[in-house]
């Protein structure tokens, strides 16, 4: 159902079953996929391509152009995925052609009201983005993630899978997969060992990040030297074979 106060350019394409309430606007370069819904007042500019069955909320603002001065109308994108929940006032900008014209979203990811998804950030699948929640440009998170309300990710900085961010977390330092922080600026405060219970890890894994916890944060090891001992278990646990991973991708530094 179309409601007839939408504007919908001519160029849009939109899928089977796809819904759009009152006063919303659909751009040029706009590609909605088979059962999504969106709601009233919301604002979707292209190049921008949304998969199936998602929730768009009112006067959210997708596919917009980014706020880095750098930006002179240069064509990027917005990807988002399929069985997203974008919540009531969330705002998510395109790409630049300083990385790689690409702002991407995920599966099945929960982004609360007033959460920000800045320039070139890629988004993984299964998060939740609290209230408030910002990430600034080139933000990469990965999977199951959780941002607490008003978390606020330095730009460049990267979220690991499975990690938890607390309430009002300043992050300036990537966060390891697994790790728990919080705090201005936010610390360590031991790993995510319910949710990984949750998320059905083994109780074999789960040991062997209690493990690599103390390696890294307890023992007083360099991190070169605690990302050695983990690589010892990492060929016979694909949790802790996650972590080094991180650590050896890692450009900022992480949060330690």
């Amino acid at each position: 159902m179309i409601h007839p106060s939408a504007i919908i350019d001519p160029s849009a394409k939109l899928g089977n079953n796809v819904q759009v309430g009152p006063w919303t606007w659909i751009g040029a370069d706009v590609e909605i996929g088979d059962g999504t819904v969106i709601g009233s007042h919301a604002v979707i500019k292209g190049p921008t391509q949304i998969g199936k069955n998602n929730r768009i909320f009112q006067f959210a603002s997708i596919g917009e152009e980014c706020q880095d001065k750098k930006y002179a109308g240069e064509p990027t994108r917005l990807v988002i995925g399929d069985n997203n929940v974008i919540r009531e006032s969330v705002t998510i900008h395109r790409g630049t052609i300083q990385d790689n014209s690409l702002t991407q979203i995920g599966n099945n990811n929960l982004l609360m009201a007033y959460v920000h998804v800045a320039h070139d950030c890629i988004v993984g699948n299964d998060n939740i983005l609290a209230n408030n929640a910002t990430l600034a440009g080139h933000v990469h998170v990965g999977d199951y993630a959780i941002l607490g309300g008003f978390t606020g990710v330095h730009q460049f900085c990267k979220i690991g899978s499975y990690s938890f961010c607390g309430v009002g977390s300043v992050v300036v330092k990537d966060v390891l997969p697994y790790l728990m922080v919080a705090g201005q600026n936010a610390v360590p405060h031991g790993m995510n060992f319910e949710g990984l219970k949750r998320r059905g890890f083994s109780k074999e894994a789960i040991l062997e990040l209690r493990r690599a916890y103390k390696t890294i944060y307890r023992n007083g090891l360099t991190l070169a030297d605690a990302t050695a001992e983990l690589k010892t278990v990492a060929d016979k646990e694909p949790a802790i074979q996650l972590l080094v991973e991180f650590i050896e991708a890692s450009e900022r530094g992480i949060i330690r």
